[in-house]
């Protein structure tokens, strides 16, 4: 067995054995934990198979922001955990049989599943070798699909904005900077010229 397999097998384990604690962890603070042991370990096999972009990616994208966005939202929202499994046996029959049905699903696809002959005559693009993974996928995302880049970039910007509208609430007596204002006001409204006699001021 080779070092590549040897770092196969265990990445993969750890990463079986974490997903599974994510589920079975009965404090959610540790689940977002073991979350992120099962994101790193994920980001290393994407390492072993040549795609170093999909793992950096994965390590900025989700354990730096998602994942540790999930443990801070868990950890501020102090939940009564003690209270929210009061009620986990009234809603069992109904998850067994969601559970049921998604398993049956899962296995009819797997059952299933071919490959189209025809598939694997379509004319492909040539891998070069003496390019990079990341330079690679900017190639293609920046020249042929940059229109859709570019609006997926635009939908998100107005999401953002959107939630900023609609969080976002003004409070009644906060002094607050008016830019119009400041920017048409005149001299005779913001100073006062008196000719003060000798001897008649403050």
């Amino acid at each position: 067995m080779t070092v590549a397999a040897g770092f196969f097998y265990v990445l993969s384990a750890i990463l079986v054995a974490s997903a599974l604690m994510v589920i079975l962890a009965r404090n959610p603070v540790h689940s977002v934990l073991f979350l992120i042991l099962c994101f790193v370990n994920a980001a290393g096999l994407f390492l072993l198979a040549g795609a170093e972009f999909l793992a950096m990616i994965l390590l900025i994208v989700y354990v730096g922001a998602v994942a540790v966005l999930f443990l801070f939202v868990v950890m501020m929202l102090d939940v009564d955990f003690a209270k929210l499994k009061q009620g986990v046996l009234r809603y069992l029959p109904l998850g067994a049989v969601i559970g049921v049905i998604l398993l049956v699903e899962l296995l009819t696809v797997v059952g299933g599943y071919m490959i189209d002959p025809e598939l694997l005559k379509a004319p492909i693009a040539p891998i070069t070798s003496d390019i990079t993974n990341a330079e690679s996928i900017g190639r293609v995302m920046y020249t042929q699909f940059i229109l859709y880049f570019q609006l997926s970039g635009i939908i998100l910007l107005v999401a953002m904005v959107g939630a900023i509208v609609l969080t976002l609430h003004h409070k009644k007596g906060v002094r607050r900077q008016d830019i119009a204002t400041q920017v048409a006001r005149k001299r005779e409204d913001s100073i006062e010229i008196v000719d003060v006699e000798s001897g008649q001021g403050v």
